[in-house]
């Protein structure tokens, strides 16, 4: 998958609020350094997108008959857990590749049978806009006579470097020393729109979650 590119009016299976993807962006990339110097604190920000699974979306349940949403309805429960990542830098594109296991378990375990459900990968920028998404499939075996079955999978995100690089303006702005007695020592540079909108646009969120129906992510939500 390469990011950014035009998303649809179907490519927004979650929306992050703008401070949230600051924070992960500023405090929680890939890596971080803080070094305590004249001036302040510097933290190294890392272009690498933070990955997490949007709320709702970490867990998948089927019933059967359809529609119904009893207990005692539920044929599948399946869960993405054990998220793993990695993230090259190098070169003009940044690959971040999340690798993850999904396990699940059945109503009825008297005869093997396979299950199929799908999950996306997405590329959010700034917090709320999808640039490019993905949907993909995880198969499960369940065997004979057992509840629980499990598989791994694998989601990649290309995001180009260029667009995930602060201007080198808005870098110097956030990166100047600052000495008590300054008039603006005690000003965030992130209280400027023009800053906040910059560091808004360079960062960027790899997401993982099930494809869910609307009924299913509504059955997340609510239960």
């Amino acid at each position: 998958m390469t990011a950014p590119s035009p998303p649809t009016a179907k490519e927004n299976p979650v929306k992050l609020r703008l401070p949230s993807i600051l924070a992960l962006a500023l405090l929680a990339g890939c890596s971080r350094q803080g070094n305590i110097e004249e001036g302040g604190i510097y933290t190294i920000r890392s272009a690498c997108p933070q990955v997490a699974i949007p709320a709702g979306t970490g867990d998948m349940t089927v019933f059967d008959p359809a529609g119904a949403t009893e207990a005692s309805a539920i044929d599948i429960e399946a869960a993405i857990t054990n998220v793993r990542t990695s993230c090259q830098e190098s070169g003009d594109q940044i690959i971040s590749t999340a690798n993850f296991e999904v396990v699940a378990t059945r109503r009825d375990p008297t005869q093997a049978r396979q299950v199929v459900l799908p999950f996306f990968d997405a590329a959010v920028q700034a917090g709320e806009k999808v640039v490019a998404k993905r949907v993909s499939a995880v198969s499960l075996n369940f065997a004979p006579g057992s509840l629980r079955a499990s598989t791994s999978a694998q989601a990649t995100v290309r995001i180009s470097r260029a667009v995930a690089t602060l201007p080198e303006d808005v870098r110097k702005t956030l990166t100047r020393r600052r000495k008590v007695g300054d008039v603006d020592a005690a000003i965030d540079p992130l209280s400027d729109p023009t800053i906040r909108a910059a560091v808004a646009r360079a960062s960027f969120a790899h997401l993982v979650g099930f494809q869910l129906t609307d009924d299913q992510l509504r059955y997340n939500v609510t239960r």
